[in-house]
């Protein structure tokens, strides 16, 4: 099989699914998932016959939570969108742009038809991934405005409509400090105002993700959103790899935490599945990983800064978006090849419900790790014990 079959099978799960009878099928989905049961959501026909003309796919799956008999049921429906760009990169700006927002338009409808309440997009969703090329013209001009960019002003009327929260993450162009560029994920309610934003915390240098030729790392902390639908909070692509960053915003009281992302094969693939889920594990709260997919061919070579040879693309974004409760069980993910909606039923109650069967946040020791890394960062000695 060669790279290029290999970065066209559809799904691992679909394989998994094929491979296996029933039998085996089951003690696989219990071992891996979680779960026997993957508990699937029952879709509109309207929502799967628009998947089927426009050609994404379309998924549902439900985590019920346990009937407590003090609090009533905290159920929503969160959904992630994964799709690759729409036209060739070297086609105008505007083009490019007006291209993606009808693709996703469809995806958006869709997610509304469910009954979505939250429904996050992928890294620097309106563009290509272009901050590989380290060229700075054109795709600079895709940087926007939080509030008034084209963006945010795309997405407001879905959000109105649907009375759905967005999560829209975008390249923003701090226009009040400099003109500044940011990784930035824009948070815009049922109301379609924007509440506020958070700035990608840790930027990559490895290979062709050295994107701190455009950006550096975010100075926004770990804000989590009060949302009407629950409290919700966006570690942005690379920072999925910094445990302590889930960490925060779990110290900070997110219910639900969103990986929007921009990965390729061959780099981190083997992490993907892990990183999101371990987080939910060891946090307590849902979390959603959405990786785009495709491959983006640029006008202009460029190179790694490894030896390797130049090249006009950086490889195949492998979709495979999914989301994880927080006792661990896990949905299949979405195609390493198409557009996809991915939904999911989740009941919040399950965040306290996992906090009060693992007791994580009573015996993690938060005191003893703060004096370690106060020292550590102090240029103290180190614990270390060396032998005689």
């Amino acid at each position: 099989m060669d790279s290029t079959e290999k970065q066209n099978i559809k799904s691992i799960d679909e394989i998994i699914v094929k491979s296996l009878n029933n039998e085996e099928l089951q003690e696989f989905n219990r071992i891996y998932y979680g779960r026997v049961d993957q508990h699937h959501l029952a879709l509109k026909e309207s929502s799967m016959k628009l998947a089927a003309s426009n050609h994404f796919e379309i998924s549902g799956y439900d985590f019920p939570g346990r009937l407590e008999e003090t609090r009533s049921p905290r159920k929503i429906r969160i959904g992630v969108i994964q799709h690759s760009i729409a036209i060739s990169t070297n086609k105008p700006i505007k083009q490019q742009r007006e291209a993606i927002f009808n693709k996703v338009s469809k995806l958006i409808d869709a997610a509304g038809e469910e009954r979505v309440n939250v429904l996050c997009l992928q890294e620097a969703w309106s563009m290509p991934f272009a901050f590989c090329t380290r060229e700075k013209t054109p795709w600079c001009e895709f940087a926007e405005n939080i509030t008034d960019g084209l963006s945010t002003q795309f997405l407001k009327p879905f959000a109105i409509k649907y009375k759905m929260v967005i999560i829209s993450p975008i390249l923003e162009r701090d226009e009040l400090r400099g003109d500044l560029i940011w990784n930035t994920a824009v948070v815009i309610n049922e109301k379609g105002i924007v509440m506020g934003s958070h700035r990608k915390n840790h930027i990559p240098r490895v290979g062709d993700f050295n994107e701190s030729t455009y950006y550096f790392e975010g100075n926004t902390g770990h804000p989590v959103f009060d949302t009407k639908y629950g409290r919700i909070a966006i570690n942005i692509c690379y920072g999925r790899h910094h445990p302590l960053n889930w960490l925060m915003f779990g110290l900070n009281g997110a219910e639900v935490v969103f990986n929007p992302s921009a990965t390729v094969s061959g780099l981190s693939e083997h992490l993907w599945a892990i990183e999101a889920r371990n987080a939910a594990i060891a946090n307590s709260y849902f979390t959603c990983a959405v990786n785009r997919v495709g491959t983006e061919v640029f006008p202009n070579e460029f190179t790694s800064g490894d030896g390797k040879q130049a090249h006009n693309d950086f490889g195949h974004f492998y979709g495979s978006s999914y989301v994880t409760a927080p006792d661990g069980t896990r949905t299949p993910s979405l195609s390493r090849t198409m557009d996809g909606l991915l939904i999911s039923q989740i009941d919040l109650n399950m965040c306290r419900q996992i906090k009060d069967k693992w007791g994580f946040a009573m015996t993690q020791r938060l005191d003893m790790y703060a004096r370690s890394l106060s020292n550590y960062v102090d240029g103290k000695e180190l614990q270390l014990v060396k032998d005689k």
